[in-house]
């Protein structure tokens, strides 16, 4: 059975407003305990009969989860709270359809990654073009090479990267701002 449906402005509005909820209930907790509530519903993902839907998500929020661990990314500062306050919702014990109703349980977690990952765009494709770089570049470097040099070609695109991501996030906040006709609000900050 295949099921579809389209949320609405004041839908993406509620969700916004849980996640505002979730972040201001996860004001106090490390870092650490709001990790381990996104890796734990990851573990529950992989081991539950899913959705297509929410199964394609997951890689989403594995990757959230490896750009906080990625020590050469270094993300750090207000790039690294937008990620952790991201993943506020999925440390929340209690969401808005229980994990255990079959079929619909996770649906909420799948649209609240969808919207995150809507808002971290800039981000997320940061960081995926750093991994690619870094694997290009292995490759391209000899295995004998110095971890001086490496550090030097990885910290030369690293500073770009995080640069153009905070660029393009500022150009959409000023493109949403100016927009003259208002469109459903799909940023979660």
């Amino acid at each position: 059975m295949r099921v579809t449906f389209d949320l609405s402005a004041k839908d993406i509005s509620y969700f916004r407003h849980m996640m505002k909820e979730a972040r201001d209930s996860a004001r106090g907790k490390s870092e650490a305990t709001i990790r381990k509530g996104a890796e734990d519903l990851l573990a529950d993902l992989r081991d539950a009969e899913i959705s297509d839907f929410v199964r394609e998500r997951l890689s989403t929020l594995e990757t959230m989860l490896a750009l906080l661990d990625d020590s050469e990314w270094q993300l750090a500062g207000p790039d690294r709270s937008r990620i952790v306050d991201a993943l506020a919702y999925f440390a929340e014990p209690e969401d808005l359809i229980p994990d255990r109703i079959p079929g619909l349980g996770f649906l909420d977690d799948a649209i609240m990654i969808e919207l995150v990952a809507e808002d971290l765009k800039h981000d997320l494709e940061a960081y995926a073009d750093f991994c690619e770089f870094r694997t290009t570049g292995e490759k391209a470097h000899s295995k004998g090479q110095d971890t001086e040099s490496r550090e030097a070609w990885l910290s030369a695109r690293r500073t770009q990267l995080h640069q153009r991501m905070r660029r393009r996030r500022r150009g959409r906040r000023s493109r949403q701002g100016g927009a003259r006709k208002p469109k459903p609000p799909l940023s979660l900050w």
